[in-house]
């Protein structure tokens, strides 16, 4: 009779002291993050390095007339081919072999946009929906929990916005700069940030106090060489192009942080300097809502001032979430945590309002809304269904689906439509593409629902 085999120790019994301390490496120094750092930054630049041209920078694949005509184009194959053919002067594509499939780059496929839109069907949406005279709209992608899906959301949602022919910018507003890898941005210091701008718009505060300090009789506060040089920047001045021909983006670094320190110190050197108002004003100012149709921030995890000035210059505001209870209960506090900081914003200004009988301020956002990221259907139905339940219209309808694809782009630092079909299996590209295609298919109806109801509103004051 064969004895009954016993069942393996779990691991962490049987474990020898000895032999431990032969693994242990030496201890940490101060020093040995400074290593650490570089380690990264080293395997950074080069997951970031793989897919970069002989020039260095990141390039965008090209598109096959199959995906164009299913994906981006609205028009038959056939007809698509015929149109090219009694079209010389349009692109006519790419091919790795004589009477292979065509290929075009995406400033093809825009050229060949604008051709239908002129000469094609007019009872088809060739080209995207944007009210003439309306400004562009800012969405901010936010949410103090890391590990939502943040910046893949945001990353992805510009990618589809230009292939559906927006012109795009995104603001990477985090000083961890994952936004800015992903779009082979390169950013030697904190004045290809954000920073200048936010410092100008100080200055441009500070000066108006000196001259009322000088009206006075007092002496003017002066203006140190951060803030002087501040004043030359402009939006434009930090905006730099990406592999996208319709993205454009201001990149982030390590750097950036420094903003979180040096805005409090200006805001106790002028207690009238609307911080919050800072990006949004400099943005208009420099007149980047006209040259853009869209633009996308990618905020910092946590509530800071950086993040603030996003929320406060976003038109739609963006709150990707997992569906799992501690994910729902940290979004609820950072909902919790947006009313009081806005509320307080709103209380301090209007105290002073109300005493000099000016108008009150109010924030105001078009649309808020949280979209579930990361979802598995086979789990998290019924947490996904609560989540719905609660949170009602503001939990977008489509819940973006976690597939092998994002996985594999992901290890690339690569977004999923920069990734060429060819390497996946069909059907794996299809279903990853499609969660994507919907999570922009949710916000597109929304923004165009917004544009809409801006130029209803604006038609209906003109009467």
């Amino acid at each position: 009779m064969s004895q009954k085999q016993a069942e393996p120790l779990p691991p962490y019994f049987g474990i020898s002291a000895d032999q431990a301390l032969d693994d242990l490496t030496v201890p940490t120094t101060t020093a040995g993050f400074a290593d650490l750092a570089d380690a990264c930054k080293r395997g950074r630049e080069d997951l970031a390095g793989r897919g970069l041209d002989a020039s260095g920078r990141k390039s965008l694949r090209r598109f096959s007339t199959w995906e164009i005509t299913k994906y981006l184009i609205p028009v038959a194959a056939a007809h698509f081919r015929r149109v090219l053919r009694q079209n010389l002067d349009l692109p006519q594509g790419h091919s790795d072999t004589d009477g292979g499939a065509k290929w075009f780059t995406l400033d093809e496929v825009l050229r060949l946009r604008a051709h239908f839109a002129a000469e094609g069907s007019k009872s088809k949406d060739y080209q995207p929906y944007r009210p003439k005279g309306q400004p562009a709209k800012i969405t901010a992608v936010a949410n103090f929990k890391g590990g939502v899906g943040k910046t893949s959301t945001g990353a992805h949602l510009a990618m589809s916005a230009a292939l559906d022919g927006y012109k795009v910018l995104v603001i990477d507003l985090d000083s961890q700069g994952s936004m800015t890898s992903i779009f082979g941005g390169q950013v030697a210091d904190e004045w290809q940030t954000v920073f200048p701008l936010l410092a100008r718009h100080y200055t441009q505060t500070l000066q108006a106090d000196n001259q009322r300090r000088l009206d006075r009789g007092e002496a003017p506060l002066p203006l140190d060489d951060t803030l002087s040089e501040a004043l030359d920047i402009k939006t434009q001045d930090v905006v730099q192009n990406t592999h996208w021909p319709n993205i454009d983006l201001i990149g982030a670094q390590l750097n950036l942080y420094w903003s979180e320190f040096q805005i409090p110190v200006w805001r106790m050197q002028s207690r009238g300097w609307k911080l919050w108002d800072a990006l949004t004003d400099i943005l208009e100012a420099d007149g980047i809502l006209e040259d853009y149709d869209l633009i996308f921030l990618d905020t910092p995890p946590a509530l800071g001032y950086l993040t603030i000035n996003g929320l406060a210059a976003a038109d739609i505001v963006l709150v990707p979430l997992g569906a799992s209870f501690l994910e729902f209960d940290s979004t609820g506090r950072f909902f919790d945590m947006l009313h009081s900081t806005f509320a307080s914003i709103e209380d301090g200004e209007n105290i002073a309002a109300r005493a000099l009988g000016r108008p009150e301020m109010a924030f105001e956002w078009d649309a808020v809304r949280a979209v579930i990221t990361r979802y598995d259907g086979s789990q998290q139905a019924e947490m996904a269904g609560l989540i719905q339940a609660y949170l009602g219209r503001t939990l977008s309808p489509y819940r973006q689906d976690f597939t092998a694809l994002i996985g594999q782009a992901g290890e690339s630092v690569n977004g999923i439509y920069e990734a060429d079909y060819r390497d996946f299996n069909r059907d794996t590209y299809a279903r990853g593409r499609a969660t994507f295609d919907e999570t922009y298919a949710a916000f597109k109806t929304l923004l165009m629902g917004i544009w809409r109801r801006d130029e209803l509103s604006e038609q209906q004051a003109a009467e």
